[in-house]
């Protein structure tokens, strides 16, 4: 039954995602996507609490009420996130054969723009995969089940939306473990939408979406594919110890709580 309020869940979702793009159509270019995204993250949030209250789960359950570690969590996240973006496109630069330059009279609204759109393109995917979703499987199976369905189903949103199988498996289906692993270990979303958000608006900060940011990635004509496998490892490496660090720091502090509670008992 549980599966089933999922894959419901997601569905509808996507009509959201589907009814906000319709919706603002017809605004200026460059504020439409960011208007569509802000609708759709403040409905999926209305969807969160209905599909909650259906499971007779709160909404502290599926990680959505702020906490006091909130706003630490968000902006170590963000630092993280930011510091892998950068980290890739400097890795890639290393090895030669890519340029980059900063963009000529690039203007704040420029910059604050993306920032508040791959903000909200992150808010709106961990609502819908690392909130209600996510957890949800995590209470009826188990936290592994839940984070292989959810990532699978991340994975497919990017082919959807254009994206080789190839970079969804290994850049979406990465990103989806690292994000859903830091929704699971923090039991809220502070953390994975930092990381989330931070490495979008880093990847198009440093040019690495297919279009410039605030500098421009220029690939020596004749290494694209060199190139492209460079980044790709370079992407593959930083998840990784990503993915690690979350996985050893709570492991730590797991055992670190476990010795407070064992002290305590003692002391009684």
């Amino acid at each position: 039954m549980t599966l089933v309020r999922v894959l419901f869940f997601y569905m509808c979702s996507l009509l959201v995602l589907m009814f906000t793009s319709r919706l603002t159509k017809n605004i200026t270019s460059e504020l439409a996507d960011l208007s569509s995204l802000v609708f759709a993250s403040v409905l999926t949030f209305l969807l969160v609490y209905l599909f909650t209250r259906w499971q007779k789960l709160r909404l502290n359950d599926v990680g959505v009420v702020p906490g006091k570690l909130t706003i630490q969590r968000f902006v170590v996240g963000y630092v993280i996130g930011l510091s892998m973006a950068v980290i890739q496109a400097l890795t890639v630069f290393g090895f030669g054969h890519l340029q980059l330059t900063i963009v000529p009279n690039i203007t704040t609204q420029q910059i604050i723009l993306p920032f508040f759109l791959y903000f909200f393109v992150a808010c709106r995917e961990e609502l819908v995969f690392r909130s209600y979703s996510l957890r949800s499987l995590d209470y009826s199976f188990s936290s592994a089940v839940g984070l292989l369905f959810i990532t699978t189903i991340f994975i497919v949103e990017h082919v959807m939306a254009g994206m080789t199988w190839k970079m969804a498996v290994i850049g979406s289906g990465l990103g989806g473990i690292l994000f859903g692993l830091s929704a699971l270990k923090t039991r809220g979303l502070a953390l994975p939408l930092g990381l989330h958000s931070a490495w979008n608006f880093g990847q198009w900060m440093t040019g690495f979406k297919n279009k410039s940011g605030v500098w421009n990635a220029v690939v020596e004509k004749g290494y694209e594919t060199e190139t492209e496998n460079i980044s790709l490892a370079a992407f593959v490496s930083v998840m990784l110890l990503a993915i690690i660090g979350i996985v050893l720091f709570y492991k730590r502090k797991s055992i670190q709580e476990n010795k407070v509670a064992a002290n305590m008992v003692f002391m009684k």
